[in-house]
């Protein structure tokens, strides 16, 4: 291409940031595949392994 499309880095880095955490996410089999009956429990699980990823 010869003309570079104008996009924005910033914008580019954090979506590039929560789709990495939610790759993440989704390698606990559980999340992927929402075996939690409740929703409740399901956002207990997303937000246990969301503070596990911070701490690693």
């Amino acid at each position: 291409r010869t003309d570079q499309r104008p996009y924005d880095a910033n914008l580019y880095a954090d979506r590039n940031k929560v789709e990495r955490f939610f790759g993440r996410l989704k390698e606990a089999r559980g999340l992927a595949t929402r075996y939690e009956k409740t929703a409740s429990s399901f956002w207990a699980l997303a937000h246990l392994l969301a503070a596990l990823d911070w701490m690693r």
